[in-house]
């Protein structure tokens, strides 16, 4: 059996049950790399030079974890998803510099995914990559269809359930991805919800964010996720702040950002990787909505390499004193 790779990073938290679903189909075995650790992020960072933004030494260093756990590993190029709507370049060529920064990886299957081509090349792109497994056009289809369905179920999971992405895949494959005991805490207990934005490969990759989320929860916030909203809400949102999208995945930062803000939440957390561009210009839109509102709390956190952990949790409880002092304020206004 073809053991296909797939590395725990980028796009991962995205479209892993998609992928996971199309390759099983096809009878092959799918392995993931394992957690992100400081040995994994200082092998991606060893690859490539310095100016490289930390998503992408954190894939390269997933891409070396999977050197002999399989035979091939998957990494799509993905220009566009929606029409006239474009993907940062680490994406564009995400296959062709892997095979230059890791010579030693096993084979890799990619595949062009650009709607703006239209759906009959993306398509042929999809069954030029069944065509690895099988010469059966109609095992190929319905391979893409079963996992087209797995994305749908996935995304509903999440909006409907209030799951997070590891949560939700946890409860797809029934296996626990190893996330930190969080300790039950009541009603009473519960604070006001902090609702935390940006793109999944930072908000759920713990190494490299901290564990803000596990932060949030051990004190007793309620985290509401980009995730957690349907895609009728953060285009809605977004359409509302900036008109139209001109990023690939824009919505989960510039329409949840702008969705969570004029929801009454606690507060917002913004965040970006250090030297993204298009992660720079999508939250000062959020940040700019925020200081017009003057209504919720707003901190964003930018990450890299180097980012200390005394650093981001020392930002947060300042943050979190913040909204508990606006609240008291407020009940003091009241009465």
């Amino acid at each position: 059996m073809i053991k296909v790779g797939i590395p725990r990073a980028l796009l991962y938290y995205q479209y892993y049950p998609m992928w996971k679903t199309f390759f099983e189909e096809l009878g092959a075995e799918v392995v993931v790399s394992p957690l992100t650790t400081q040995a994994i992020l200082s092998s991606g960072s060893s690859r490539v030079v310095a100016d490289t933004c930390l998503p992408v030494k954190v894939f390269c260093g997933h891409v070396l974890a999977l050197i002999g756990e399989c035979d091939y590993i998957f990494i799509p190029a993905i220009c566009s998803v929606k029409t006239k709507i474009y993907n940062c370049s680490k994406f564009l060529g995400l296959p062709d510099m892997t095979k230059a920064v890791i010579p030693e990886s096993p084979p890799i299957f990619d595949i062009d995914i650009d709607i703006n081509k239209g759906k009959r090349e993306l398509y042929r792109a999809i069954y030029k990559l069944g065509r690895r497994f099988t010469w059966n056009p109609f095992k190929v289809r319905q391979a893409g269809i079963a996992a087209w369905q797995a994305h749908l179920k996935y995304r509903q999971l999440m909006s409907i359930h209030g799951l997070t992405p590891p949560q939700a895949i946890e409860r797809i494959s029934n296996k626990s991805e190893a996330k930190p005991e969080i300790p039950p805490s009541s009603p009473t207990q519960t604070q006001a919800a902090i609702a935390v934005v940006g793109h999944p490969y930072l908000l759920y990759d713990e190494h490299i964010n901290h564990r803000l989320i596990h932060r949030l929860e051990k004190a007793h916030y309620k985290v509401l996720m980009p995730e957690m909203l349907t895609a009728e809400e953060l285009k809605l949102a977004t359409t509302r702040l900036v008109g139209r999208s001109y990023w690939t995945y824009e919505e989960e930062v510039v329409g949840a950002g702008g969705h969570y803000l004029e929801s009454g939440v606690g507060g917002v957390i913004g965040i970006m990787a250090f030297g993204c561009g298009p992660d720079s210009l999508m939250m000062d839109m959020v940040h700019r909505r925020a200081a017009r509102l003057r209504t919720t709390a707003f901190m964003s956190l930018t990450l890299e390499e180097h980012t200390a952990e005394a650093g981001v949790v020392t930002r947060l409880e300042a943050f979190l004193d913040m909204i508990q002092r606006r609240k008291r304020s407020q009940v003091e206004v009241c009465v």
